[in-house]
């Protein structure tokens, strides 16, 4: 269709999502299989790869925008932009999860923290005591410097003793069979169990080199 040498793209063709280091294809398409297809940067510069009209082109391309440019009885033609979006994903999977404490109380707030290293293209699953309730709250801040990362955070507001148990966080790789799960056990107590009573001041004033006990009852 020389008035139509580029095949229309859908909205999700233009927007390429690619794993570090991975080809990719840039989808413009032409209805004529002999046209010549020039690949053009932001900088409107042309981009040498390999070109099939059935695909478009293939190769590995940095992060940025691209449009294709075809030339039909005299007249160029440029086909819509492409983005190309370059997701940081390693082999393996550092995950680590932290707890700001373990043992709570009735009333409080759980906080458990699962953080995924150096990978953008992740899945993560939590298993805790109250999921089946749907009782938590999970945000996610991806963090891109110094280091990528994901910081994922459950929130347990209002925590009862059934919120005992095991707290896990299971990240997979998005598109290699490549999975992590780690492990914290949190404790919830009806009440405080322990009483201190302090057997001096606030404030205590020394001599020098007088040495001077600090007694705690601890019950």
């Amino acid at each position: 269709d020389p008035d139509m040498p580029f095949v229309p793209s859908i909205p999700e063709d233009q927007f390429i999502l690619v794993e570090e280091g991975d080809p990719t294809v840039i989808p413009c398409r032409t209805s004529d299989p002999s046209a010549q297809v020039t690949l053009t940067n932001s900088l409107d510069k042309a981009v040498y790869a390999f070109y099939d009209s059935k695909q478009g082109f293939v190769g590995n391309f940095p992060a940025g925008s691209y449009t294709c440019k075809t030339m039909a009885n005299g007249v160029e033609f440029k086909s819509d932009e492409f983005l190309i979006y370059i997701l940081r994903a390693t082999s393996q999977l550092p995950v680590e999860i932290e707890a700001l404490k373990t043992v709570y109380k009735t009333g409080e707030t759980i906080v458990v923290t699962c953080v995924v290293f150096d990978n953008e293209v992740v899945n993560l699953q939590w298993n805790y005591p109250g999921k089946v309730k749907e009782k938590g709250l999970i945000k996610l801040d991806d963090i891109k410097v110094p280091s990528q990362k994901l910081v994922y955070t459950l929130t347990i507001p209002e925590a009862s003793v059934k919120d005992t148990g095991d707290y896990e966080c299971t990240a997979r790789h998005a598109t290699k069979e490549v999975k992590e799960n780690k492990k914290v056990v949190i404790t919830v107590h009806d009440k405080g169990f322990i009483d201190l009573e302090p057997q001096f001041s606030p404030l205590e004033a020394v001599n020098l080199h007088e040495v001077k006990n600090f007694v705690v009852d601890v019950q």
